[in-house]
């Protein structure tokens, strides 16, 4: 069990510097792209939306699958548990025989 906690921290930890890094080499590549651009502000605004879209994107899509998986697992834990419940006494299960 402890295992999984640290396999989960690892997952969560990196998943989201992978998404910190994306979301940093976006806005470099975006700011680069306004700096040789030399004042096309119609160009500009369309690299910043992008830009800034793209960020968006990313953040919402990892927030959003790391959320529906942490439910996933602690439905799956309720289930786990409700399917096996525990002797009060401190026995085995008391389900099934």
């Amino acid at each position: 069990m402890n295992e999984d906690v640290g396999l989960e921290k690892d997952r969560a930890r990196y998943g989201l510097l992978a998404v910190v890094v994306s979301n940093l080499a976006i806005a470099a590549v975006a700011m680069f792209g306004v700096w040789r651009l030399d004042g096309d502000k119609s160009v500009i605004v369309g690299v910043l939306t992008a830009a800034f879209t793209t960020v968006s994107s990313i953040t919402t899509a990892y927030l959003g699958i790391k959320a529906v998986s942490n439910t996933a697992k602690a439905m799956a834990r309720d289930n786990a548990r409700d399917r096996n419940p525990v002797d009060p006494s401190g026995g085995a299960p008391s389900g099934g025989v």
